[in-house]
């Protein structure tokens, strides 16, 4: 895989989980610029379904 070159090249994303101590549970969706190492995103709730995942990553685009 070719190495980026330059901001907005290659994103990665990734899903975080865990539980809170009264038993409820909660996921983060982080999304990183590859080539600056910046946190473009941190979206945290209950749930993640894949539509949300794709309106945070358009509105990263849009921004």
């Amino acid at each position: 895989m070719a190495l980026p070159r330059g901001p907005n090249q290659r994103w990665s994303l990734d899903f975080v989980s865990n539980v809170l101590a009264d038993g409820r549970s909660f996921r983060v969706l982080v999304v990183v610029d590859d080539f600056t190492r910046e946190c473009l995103a941190l979206v945290v709730d209950s749930s993640l379904s894949g539509r949300r995942v794709a309106r945070e990553l358009d509105r990263l685009i849009d921004a």
